[in-house]
């Protein structure tokens, strides 16, 4: 009898999620400024709870079968053949420095075949536990769903080692055309890329295995279905398998532009195309920054709420008295037969976790990647560095210290959420009290990093596991840390920010020194103009003045 392993089962129960509206950027080693590769990834669903994953590596018996279970709802698919040997991964990062990221971009849904046994989330993590570099884990993907079918609706992934970054993009055949069509273009070196749930590979270079590969029956499937009737060498992925419609342009391109327009001064014409009013103006797949961009400069990328732009969301009505950048979900909404939308920010309230992956080819695999990772909401977590090699995970991040609806006292998730859903009460004030305190930690671990890292070469060159244990060592306490000390911001701003007033200590008096800065002046003219005669203070009769 065949011995069946499930290595997938212990984060697929964890409990059902959806993970379709995220956010990828891609930087090559020519854009950054150090020769790193970077990907981002942003894991946004309301019901996604924030931890971080890890499967060792290990040896398997022939004949041994891996199970697995679609990664948002936990339901079982099926078996696959498992492999002889797998690889450490710790989050989406394994220890050849190889990480993927995706977003979900849908397309036709007459695509989704409901019989295939690999969703996209199995692909992500059956496939770093498989692969050595970027290349390697594009033929295992398209591999995999050739010979066991495609489960998921259209996906874009993010591929990366520290030679090169790739966009893969991904869509089935339907009910009884087992597989799927996908083609994967490597991003050209000194650019950058990013993808928001929606396709944006259009015409790619054809018989190029340098610059791009594909499966085999990318055109002629979508001439057999109707989608394409053009010349060959005219095709685009994205018109013939997710077309655009006026949402893909609003809420997903709109966040890629925000996250291009920050390092390329010429984004600003493509403004039109991102808020969804001229869809021919279409903004290319990869840009040249204007400047080569650090490990910190990827961490803002995250954090963005369209600030400075048309759609700035602190700026309209929903932004309240404090200028609060986010919005409470649905995302549209009907009002008197017209419908309206929210905006859809790179950085949301509904985000589970956030990486900056960081592969540096210079340095031994063990010591060369970092999964910067954080929990919660991008714009005010902190990103702990998590060497690719470590061995355990921190305590505070582990999947199994806590749920969605299992408050845990030592879980990161519960603790940074507890901060950012205070902060959305008195968003302009409290935001500025967390910033100090995060850039004060990631400027920390950016700078100990160049020491850390020589450390663990020390430690190499005598002993392999040593370096490794060091490094497991070092990212669990930073992490674990950065929980204390947000648990200490917590309480602090607690303290200071309750019932609307502003408080500090004065000197050794018992009572703080208070202030009421109420609403702000403009929120008041907005309160006059709408129903001032409602609340205007007013003489009865007899009354004195004093």
């Amino acid at each position: 009898m065949k011995k069946i392993i499930s290595v997938f089962s212990i984060m697929f129960f964890i409990g059902a999620f959806s993970i379709s509206p995220c956010t990828n950027f891609l930087v090559t080693k020519g854009a950054s400024k150090d020769g790193s590769t970077m990907i981002t990834y942003a894991a946004d669903s309301h019901v996604l709870y924030g931890e971080l994953y890890f499967w060792p590596a290990k040896d398997y018996p022939e004949g041994t079968y891996l199970e697995i279970y679609e990664w948002d709802t936990g339901k079982y698919l099926g078996k696959i053949k498992q492999v002889a040997h797998t690889y450490t991964v710790i989050g989406n990062i394994n220890e050849h420095q190889v990480a993927i990221a995706e977003t979900t971009f849908g397309g036709r849904h007459e695509l989704r075949d409901s019989t295939g046994i690999m969703d996209y989330g199995s692909l992500i993590y059956v496939a770093l536990q498989r692969a050595k570099t970027a290349r390697e884990a594009i033929k295992i993907m398209g591999d995999l769903v050739k010979e066991y079918g495609y489960y998921s609706s259209g996906e874009s992934f993010s591929i990366a080692d520290p030679n090169e970054v790739w966009i893969m993009e991904m869509i089935g055949k339907g009910v009884g055309n087992k597989g799927a069509v996908w083609v994967a273009q490597r991003v050209p070196d000194g650019f950058i890329c990013g993808h928001a749930n929606q396709s944006r590979i259009r015409k790619f270079p054809q018989n190029k295995s340098k610059e791009c590969l594909y499966s085999p029956d990318i055109i002629s499937f979508a001439k057999k279905m109707k989608f394409y009737k053009g010349k060959d060498e005219d095709f685009s992925f994205t018109d013939a398998f997710a077309p655009l419609d006026y949402g893909a342009l609003r809420f997903c391109e709109a966040r890629v532009w925000a996250g291009f327009r920050k390092f390329n001064s010429s984004m600003s014409k493509y403004e039109d195309y991102a808020i969804g009013d001229n869809p021919k103006n279409v903004m290319p797949l990869f840009i040249k920054p204007d400047r080569k961009l650090d490990v910190q400069d990827v961490m803002g990328l995250m954090r963005d709420h369209y600030e400075g732009t048309v759609l700035d969301m602190s700026k309209d009505i929903g932004a309240g008295a404090f200028n609060n950048p986010y919005r409470w979900r649905p995302l549209t909404w009907e009002v008197d037969g017209k419908k309206y939308c929210n905006e859809r920010a790179i950085s949301t309230q509904q985000t589970g976790f956030s990486f900056v992956a960081q592969m540096r080819k210079w340095l031994p695999n063990p010591i060369g990647g970092i999964l910067w990772f954080g929990v919660d909401d991008a714009s005010s977590t902190v990103y702990n560095p998590i060497y690719c090699s470590v061995t355990s995970v921190p305590e505070t991040y582990a999947v199994g210290n806590g749920a969605l609806m299992d408050f845990s006292n030592t879980s990161a998730f519960w603790i940074f959420n507890q901060v950012s859903n205070f902060a959305y009460t008195r968003y302009s004030y409290i935001i500025k009290d967390i910033e100090k305190v995060q850039k004060e930690l990631e400027n920390k671990y950016v700078a100990y990093t160049p020491a850390i890292d020589e450390a663990a070469q020390l430690l190499y060159k005598k002993d392999k596991q040593l370096a490794i244990d060091f490094l497991t060592e070092y990212s669990v306490n930073q992490a674990n840390n950065t929980t204390k000390r947000w648990l200490e911001l917590y309480k602090y701003l607690f303290t200071k920010y309750m019932d609307g007033n502003i408080k500090k200590r004065d000197g050794n008096k018992q009572n703080p020194e208070l202030k009421q800065p109420g609403y702000g002046l403009g929120w008041y003219k907005k309160i006059v103009k709408n129903k001032g005669e409602h609340f205007k203070m007013k003489k009865i009769k007899g009354e004195k003045s004093h």
